[in-house]
């Protein structure tokens, strides 16, 4: 089986419409079925909570939202992890979250898929 890991650690809500191509990517991958992680670093942290925010159309033309292109790489399998010190530092307790966030994973644990002869990785 194909996998990839994909890293969010550029991407945030102040561009929603360059926070989209990592979703895409992920739901190719998913459609050609590869396993898929999503993991969500720094500030992409916050992406992962239910906002007004992520479900605006995206500016450049799309009317389609930011949750929508997530939806989409979700519907096809794809894990969404955030990064534990991330989250310390970014969402505060009791913030309402998406219901494709799949859990926490330490950068240790994108940095193993990085060197894992299995998985492939790109970088947003």
């Amino acid at each position: 089986m194909n996998k990839l890991a994909i890293l969010l650690w550029s991407v945030d809500l102040d561009r929603p419409d360059l926070a989209a191509a990592p979703f895409v990517y992920a739901a190719a991958a998913s459609a050609l079925d590869a396993e898929v992680e999503v993991h969500f670093a720094g500030r992409s942290v916050r992406l992962l909570i239910d906002s007004n925010l992520l479900r605006q159309g995206i500016d450049g033309g799309s009317e389609r939202s930011l949750y929508a292109f997530m939806q989409d790489a979700a519907s096809g399998g794809a894990r969404f992890l955030a990064c534990s010190m991330a989250w310390r530092a970014y969402v505060g307790e009791g913030e309402p979250l998406i219901p494709e966030f799949s859990g926490q994973a330490g950068a240790t644990a994108f940095v193993a898929r990085s060197l894992d002869p299995d998985w492939r990785t790109l970088v947003f």
